[in-house]
């Protein structure tokens, strides 16, 4: 699947880091927007006693907000300028635990219609000194939210 989207405003990346920052969850998680191009999202977060399960490892629901969002924000970036997106359904896979220092979310759109676009993410736990290993794959649907963006 080919990834040349070309947005429908030139203010497309002010306008997705202006809502990731007013984006109280990902605040709380302490994420970061690491990289964004028309269609692609990377979002990361460190993984802390707050966001780890029992055993030490990142609880499914930050390899979740982390995906979501960064599917999201995919989306959001071929939106008209004053629309938004909101998730109509999201599958998570969850294939390794999430050990590591922090999570590396990708989201990319897969397809754009008019009102719904089908997207992507992949979450990569990452350590210092050890190659990525893939946690999650996620697939899900993002509606076109007028006048909400």
């Amino acid at each position: 699947m080919s990834t040349d989207f070309t947005p429908r405003t030139p203010d497309w990346r002010a306008r997705i880091e202006a809502a990731f920052a007013a984006q109280g969850m990902m605040q709380t998680l302490g994420a970061r927007m690491d990289a964004a191009s028309p269609g692609e999202v990377t979002l990361s977060a460190p993984i802390t006693p707050a966001t780890a399960q029992h055993h030490g490892v990142a609880h499914a629901a930050l390899s979740f907000a982390l995906g979501d969002n960064a599917a999201g924000f995919a989306a959001q970036s071929l939106m008209e300028a004053g629309d938004g997106v909101m998730t109509v359904e999201m599958k998570i896979n969850l294939m390794a635990p999430g050990a590591g220092d922090r999570l590396r979310a990708v989201g990319r759109v897969e397809r754009a219609g008019r009102r719904l676009t089908v997207v992507r993410a992949d979450v990569w736990a990452e350590a210092e000194g050890r190659a990525p290993v893939h946690v999650a794959t996620l697939l899900g649907t993002m509606m076109c939210m007028d006048g909400m963006g």
